[in-house]
């Protein structure tokens, strides 16, 4: 690092939120046009000062906003946001060689993320709970989160109490939040096995602390309530840590999606990586579905809500690593509409499989535009159209961006003999 700083531009914004130097530095928290005081660490720039300031640099709201990690980039007017946003689906879908414009950003922050997972450290002062700094192990020790719904701003005050039986964090410990409606679930992470004594004590604070669930692990300690989210009549209950869309606004924009490409020729959908069923769930108000998902309890949660809602259309489900063992294309066939949701790593096994099948309509969900890219592109080689890609906007301030693409049979490829 040098003694005194660099003034540099800043040319554009990058995938990470970073100010791109045009020298190539990466500079976070600096905005395109602006001149700015660096200090150099490799290729990066440790922000100094602003010497002009971009006309689009806005105040942030949060006051652990430049320390915390979380978010990237409060400090940018929403067209410019929204416009890079927009972009970063664009740029993924050109280098994989797809030409399809991303539709418009669908902002679904809503009332703010439902979910939040705070760590908890032990300090001079005792035991705190907080986010993570950018790169970095550092903990920034917070009051309470902005983005979150409001039933998550006492998080840190629950994170904390529920550490004091555990060591005060002296062992590092993650603690999982979810907002329902019945109340907080939370599920601690990090301690591995406790004795009964310690187990006494962490059910006597889930009373104290008014939580709905408390887990170790995924193990439930106690269900004081169940853990519920009623959307349009339909009442969801995931496992413990199990995976939730993080903002109610974003399910119902994705969902909203999904169900908008489907015609009036489908009848029967398969849903990919279903989790615990919302997808299928909506969808089976109008069409059998048939939801594969690799953990137990995800699909356990499904079953409980499907036999909970007796006006839903038939819903079957098949326990199924989709990463190992893709559905093949004799079995795709059986249906008139696939819908895939993955993990951040994509579907790349599963795609394959899809592209050789002859589906008449693919909807893919990814919260990765790189992998949702190379998916589409496959899934393209394969005989598909890309009918239209949207961006939808649930990890406000973050550089991450959930993607909602349509995909139409235009040509069916002949089977190869081994799959026949």
């Amino acid at each position: 690092m040098t003694d005194s700083p660099d003034i540099v531009t800043i040319a554009k914004l990058g995938a990470r939120g970073d100010g791109m130097a045009t020298d190539g530095a990466a500079v976070a928290y600096a905005l395109p046009g602006e001149r700015v005081a660096i200090r150099r660490e490799g290729g990066r720039g440790q922000l100094v000062s602003v010497e002009t300031a971009s006309p689009d640099r806005i105040d942030p709201f949060c006051p652990y906003f430049g320390t915390c990690g979380g978010c990237a980039v409060q400090h940018w007017a929403h067209e410019p946001y929204a416009a890079w946003k927009r972009a970063l689906v664009g740029q993924a879908l050109s280098q994989a060689g797809l030409d399809t414009d991303p539709g418009a950003l669908q902002d679904a922050h809503g009332e703010g993320r439902r979910r939040l997972t705070l760590h908890v450290r032990s300090g001079e002062a005792g035991a705190r709970a907080g986010l993570m700094a950018a790169r970095s192990h550092d903990l920034v020790a917070i009051d309470h989160c902005p983005i979150t719904v409001e039933a998550l701003h006492r998080a840190p005050t629950v994170a904390t109490a529920l550490s004091a039986p555990l060591g005060h964090g002296r062992k590092p410990l993650d603690v999982a939040f979810t907002s329902t409606d019945a109340g907080l679930d939370v599920d601690i992470r990090g301690h591995g096995p406790v004795a009964e004594g310690v187990r006494a004590v962490l059910v006597r604070l889930a009373d104290d602390l008014d939580l709905a669930r408390l887990s170790l692990h995924g193990e439930i300690l106690v269900e004081r309530r169940l853990p519920v989210i009623e959307t349009d009549g339909i009442r969801l209950s995931p496992p413990p840590g199990g995976f939730l869309q993080a903002t109610q606004a974003g399910e119902s924009a994705l969902t909203a999606l999904v169900l908008a490409a489907l015609d009036k020729k489908t009848k029967r959908v398969v849903d990919l990586f279903a989790g615990s069923g919302p997808f299928s769930l909506a969808l089976a108000k109008r069409c059998d579905v048939h939801a594969v998902e690799g953990e137990a309890a995800a699909l356990a949660s499904l079953d409980r809500a499907v036999r909970a809602t007796p006006s839903l259309r038939r819903v079957t489900t098949e326990r199924r690593d989709l990463f190992r063992r893709p559905l093949l294309p004799i079995e795709l066939d059986l249906y008139d509409a696939v819908v895939f949701d993955p993990p951040r790593a994509g579907a790349q096994a599963q795609a394959a499989r899809i592209a050789e099948s002859k589906v008449p309509l693919v909807v893919g969900v990814a919260c990765d535009a790189g992998t949702f890219a190379r998916d589409a592109a496959t899934l393209v080689a394969g005989g598909y159209r890309l009918e239209s890609v949207t961006p939808v906007d649930q990890f406000k301030y973050s550089s991450h961006v959930e993607v909602v693409g349509v995909f139409r049979r235009t040509v069916v490829r002949r089977r190869r003999a081994s799959l026949a």
